[in-house]
């Protein structure tokens, strides 16, 4: 019995070391892939015109990398080439909304999902973070109408469920 001990604790370790390096490995080819993006569409976007979408997906690496004044510009830009619809248009907005969020410009944020729910009325996401934003101004009612209207379009959505309970909660205890 005493012989299998180092055995099974070097197997054990080994795996361990195992799971570690491929953790490892794919965060390396994860970023490899966002570098080479990022690198990619600086380099094309700095000598000629771009897509909407390569604007929206420049600023979105932008913003995952906190880079929130670089962002914005590129969402804007985005924003400029007129050729977004719908949920297209929405998904931008929303992401200088968060942005503007990020970086706790609050009014700018809610201008920016309002854009966004004015471009596509039932886009769950931004009702959820316009409801967010109006928490952070301390506007409790209009954040609980905002996460009521997300559940009424997505009744099983976990974020609108959990933030309205909260809501309500305090409400209730505050009167």
């Amino acid at each position: 019995m005493d012989s299998y001990l180092p055995i099974v604790y070097i197997s054990f370790l080994l795996g361990l070391l195992a799971i570690a390096g491929v953790a490892v490995f794919r965060q390396v080819l994860k970023t490899r892939r966002i570098e080479n993006a990022l690198s990619r569409l600086q380099g094309k976007l700095s000598k000629e015109k771009g897509t909407a979408l390569e604007y929206y997906e420049l600023g979105s690496i932008l913003l995952d990398k906190r880079l929130y004044v670089q962002a914005i510009a590129q969402f804007q830009k985005a924003l400029k080439t007129g050729t977004l619809e719908g949920a297209e248009l929405a998904a931008v907005y929303n992401a200088l909304g968060f942005t503007y969020f990020a970086q706790e410009q609050y009014d700018l944020a809610i201008r920016n999902y309002k854009d966004a729910l004015k471009a596509s009325p039932n886009y769950v996401t931004g009702l959820n973070n316009l409801g967010h934003a109006y928490e952070r101004k301390q506007l409790a009612a209009q954040a609980l109408e905002m996460y009521e209207q997300a559940l009424s379009h997505e009744p099983t959505n976990p974020t609108a469920k959990r933030r309205a309970e909260s809501l309500r909660k305090r409400m209730v205890t505050s009167v």
